[in-house]
């Protein structure tokens, strides 16, 4: 196929992504994610992820990290599909590494030294990696990758960072999956099938990485947590941004509906226990693939330019402001949960309200989590390439 011309595409729905609303929706699911979060770890620190299928479907909640995941597969795969659908230059690899550890570290470099610091003042339970070792691991986002993860290096204020490790490391194979897929693969060419047919491959490394890993001891027990685990979710986000160039649409009233329906069902013991690695290899398939169909049916309406309800409700104000600090939201609200259920609820761990320990924990950490946001966020001048026809501020993601 040759390539296409970008108003070709816009024909077919794709010029709605440069609306404002549509940049909008993206920025609040990116809400839905951090809030998902926030509320799996409430019903974990009370205990209440235990108490049958409610329980279940607390724990399961974490889905808020598959969106994360599938939308930075497709914004950042985005723009080396239309360079290819579209006959542009290739985006340069340098300056995607220097957004990336410009968008990431300052935030986080921040946050790792808080909680050392406040933890040093604390009294917990086992902590691992409180110690200038651990530090470092965590700085690096190296924590994941041990033979002896649970007494290693993990941080009590910090063990929702795995998933950071995990997007990292998708960060760092991402120009060499673009280059397989769109330079080895097809060539150069616009040929959204057999990229499709590739991604589809590539998405074939996490069952057979979880396959491995539950085969016996050949690897660290750290590898539960490795990018191959979890690299089917970025791959639909990859799907999506192909799509997206084709044209293909989506709608909020088939898809969210879907996605509910694939969630209570993941929330029966199909999935597994409410841990973040299910025991066994069958659960950790069900899990690993429902939650991919999940995330992408949360995001392809957003992505493939449906403007329903559903987009108009992710574009309001209120979930606009909460996608901006999310990533924020994300850093700091484990520490500061900490600090609400001793200090603010005074719950015993693993007893009180998840409600009331989710929404206090929420109010606490929403105006801390704009501060980390202003004083960390940097926006550099826009350059010439950002002020072409048909880019969305969502790009640079």
């Amino acid at each position: 196929m040759t390539p296409l011309r970008e108003q070709d595409v816009a024909q077919g729905g794709l010029e709605q992504v440069a609306h404002v609303d549509r940049v909008a929706s993206l920025t609040g699911v990116r809400a839905v994610a951090a809030i998902l979060v926030v509320g799996t770890h409430a019903a974990y620190t009370t205990g209440k992820y235990t108490h049958g299928y409610a329980g279940l479907a607390g724990s399961r909640m974490e889905i808020g990290v598959p969106i994360f995941f599938v939308l930075s597969g497709f914004l950042l795969f985005r723009p080396w599909v239309r360079a290819t659908a579209f006959g542009r230059p290739d985006p340069s690899v340098r300056r995607y590494a220097w957004h990336r550890v410009r968008r990431i570290m300052p935030a986080y470099v921040v946050t790792v030294l808080l909680a050392y610091v406040i933890y040093h003042y604390r009294t917990g339970g086992p902590n691992p990696g409180h110690n200038w070792i651990g530090l470092l691991r965590n700085l690096t986002l190296t924590q994941i990758y041990t033979d002896n993860y649970m007494f290693g290096y993990i941080h009590q204020g910090l063990t929702q960072m795995w998933s950071l490790a995990v997007e990292v490391a998708f960060y760092v194979v991402l120009p060499l999956l673009a280059w397989l897929t769109l330079v080895g693969l097809c060539r150069r060419q616009w040929r959204p099938w057999l990229l499709l047919a590739g991604l589809a491959v590539i998405a074939a490394i996490t069952p057979a990485w979880l396959t491995l890993v539950h085969a016996g001891d050949y690897l660290p027990d750290g590898a539960r947590l490795w990018l191959p685990a979890y690299l089917a979710w970025f791959v639909a986000g990859m799907v999506l941004a192909v799509l997206q160039a084709m044209g293909v649409r989506c709608y909020g009233f088939v898809a969210i509906p879907l996605a509910l329906i694939c969630y209570l069902i993941a929330s029966t013991p199909l999935a597994g226990e409410p841990t973040t690695s299910p025991a066994k290899l069958s659960e950790a398939l069900v899990k690993a693939g429902f939650y991919a169909v999940i995330a992408a049916l949360a995001v392809a309406p957003l992505a493939l330019g449906n403007s329903g309800l559903y987009a108009r409700a992710l574009a309001s104000r209120p979930m606009v402001f909460l996608g901006e600090i999310s990533y924020e939201i994300f850093l700091v609200h484990l520490v500061l949960m900490e600090v609400v259920m001793v200090n603010v609820l005074h719950y015993p761990v693993y007893t009180g309200s998840m409600l009331n320990l989710f929404v206090v924990t929420m109010i606490v950490t929403v105006p801390v989590s704009w501060l980390l946001h202003r004083f960390t966020r940097v926006k550099p001048p826009r350059p010439l390439a950002e002020r072409e026809p048909g880019f969305t501020p969502s790009d640079r993601e």
